[in-house]
């Protein structure tokens, strides 16, 4: 189960490895492993999935 905490600049997600997705495996976007927990951050700037639609 993924945490998801919406804060000004973007999103920061706490999960499991196996909750990751590829670009978070790949370290393309700040990733810090605490544990058996993963911190990752998604910036409102940051550039959407290629493989995934814009709406």
């Amino acid at each position: 189960m993924t945490l998801r905490i919406k804060l000004p600049g973007g999103i920061l997600k706490v999960k499991t490895y196996r909750e990751l997705r590829s670009r978070e495996r790949d370290r393309r976007v700040p990733v810090v492993k605490i544990g058996a927990l993963y911190l990752v951050w998604w910036s409102t700037k940051q550039k959407p999935d290629s493989n995934r639609p814009e709406a």
